[in-house]
């Protein structure tokens, strides 16, 4: 029996239950990377997020079908139709083709999330690969009378959806009146999108096929339509992405999605705030962002990254400063060193989970996600006294279903100790021993100051590096 589980819908603006179509199954779409770059680590907390999402549907007991896109071709760098493909602009910066450099920065993007512990989809679908499913739903649009050629490309019209829109909660009418994008003369109304390019529009474009429109290549908008479609069906219950697809990307979705069928697409759709840096958006054409090897590089592990993402509400917005990445870095290693400390006295003990504490975190997680809550629920229990190691640790992992954290697999690391180093050290346990209490704390930090910690565990000392 699956737990009920409460998600905020965009499309509605409230958080209400989520009822799936197929009871007790949960077939999930989210829109994947465009691979011409490295994805930022803003990017990746959309992926973290989706991943929390995944996590406690599975935990709260439903049966998915998550499918994820990789966009390999057709995603301008205008969202309104206008500009080079993004895997155009990469092949000129790097003197590769496009699939070279789709190969790259699509390997690079799931070691990221393999370090982060994001689960892998159980699809992943790329553009390339569904260029007839593409074609097939342009096709269906064409039936039912909801496209028109002009320049040489096929758009779609958005005059024909009355509810055009409605994901956004888009004024129309002064939309149309003053267009949000640069001017198509091609197209019959300012909102109007582009589901087939062809070469009348782009000369140059490495990527083509054959289409009954002429030969060419796909719009972005389409590729997320066809390929969750054929995936997950006419219908299916959440689709997510990042705040800013809301109000084109995924308003156009939903438009050719509903053209096509004639009926309502996607049930829950749910989206990710942005992450901040210095006040704004961070992001590639803004010139501010930092990706996975850059973040080490400043001396962050990956997995410190993932906390200080479940810190914040996926509804809020996180700013991103050394600072506060510092600060989740080394609560992170406070909760490393509690949980260690705890399987070295739980000595291989098996323990039972707490049945109240489990009641608190599964309120906070299935009421939209609440992470913060859940995080407060999670330091509750490593500084329980009433509960033995064994069984907080129990407890512990049962949250880590959800976190995502790999407490099990957690282990002391080995530390490698100069002579110099290791005298201090049994000059220090020589002095407790005769209760020299002050010689005691003189050599801890002359330890320290080496670039060494010792801790004091069941009479005996741990030493670790700085």
């Amino acid at each position: 029996m699956s737990l009920p589980i409460q998600l905020y819908n965009t499309l509605t603006r409230t958080v209400e239950p989520l009822t799936p179509i197929t009871p007790g199954v949960v077939k999930i779409y989210c829109c994947g990377p465009t691979v011409y770059n490295y994805q930022h680590i803003g990017n990746l907390r959309t992926y973290l997020f989706e991943d929390i999402l995944v996590r406690t549907l599975r935990y709260a007991g439903y049966q998915l079908n998550h499918v994820m896109n990789i966009t390999d071709v057709g995603h301008l760098v205008g969202d309104g139709d206008m500009g080079d493909d993004k895997m155009a602009v990469a092949m000129r910066r790097e003197k590769k083709s496009s699939m070279e450099i789709a190969e790259y920065y699509t390997k690079i993007f799931f070691d990221d999330c393999a370090e982060l512990h994001i689960t892998r989809p159980d699809n992943v679908c790329a553009a390339t690969q569904h260029i007839t499913e593409m074609i097939e739903l342009i096709k269906r649009l064409e039936s039912r009378g909801r496209i028109y050629v002009a320049g040489g490309n096929v758009y779609f019209d958005t005059s024909k959806l009355p509810d055009y829109g409605k994901l956004a909660k888009l004024d129309i009418t002064k939309l149309n009146t003053k267009a949000r994008v640069e001017t198509d003369t091609n197209k019959k109304n300012p909102l109007d999108f582009v589901l087939w390019f062809t070469k009348s529009k782009f000369e140059g474009q490495e990527l083509q096929w054959d289409s009954p429109w002429g030969r060419g290549y796909p719009g972005w908008h389409i590729e997320c339509s066809a390929m969750s479609m054929k995936y997950l069906g006419d219908e299916f219950d959440i689709h997510c992405g990042g705040i800013d697809h809301i109000s084109v990307h995924h308003t156009n979705e939903i438009a050719q999605s509903e053209g096509a069928t004639g009926k309502p697409w996607v049930t829950h759709w749910m989206h990710g705030e942005f992450l901040l840096t210095g006040g704004e958006k961070m992001g590639k054409s803004q010139g501010n962002f930092l990706h996975m090897g850059e973040l080490k590089a400043r001396g962050f592990e990956p997995l410190a990254y993932r906390f200080f993402c479940l810190s914040a509400h996926y509804k809020f917005q996180l700013s991103y400063t050394d600072e506060a990445m510092q600060g989740a870095s080394n609560a992170f290693s406070k909760l490393k060193s509690g949980v260690l400390r705890l399987k070295a006295e739980a000595a291989g003990k098996v323990g039972v989970e707490d049945k109240q504490t489990i009641s608190q975190f599964q309120s906070a997680i299935l009421n939209d996600l609440n992470m913060p809550q859940a995080l407060a629920v999670m330091w509750e229990v490593l500084g329980d006294h009433k509960l033995s190691a064994a069984d907080k640790l129990a407890t512990l992992y049962n949250f880590d279903q959800v976190l995502g954290l790999g407490m099990a697999e957690w282990k002391e690391q080995s530390v490698e100790i100069p002579t110099n180093v290791q005298a201090l050290v049994d000059a220090r346990a020589n002095a407790r021993a005769s209760k020299l209490w002050a010689d005691s704390d003189r050599l801890r930090e002359e330890i320290k100051a080496l670039g060494f910690i010792v801790e004091d565990s069941g009479g005996t000392q741990k030493v670790k590096k700085v």
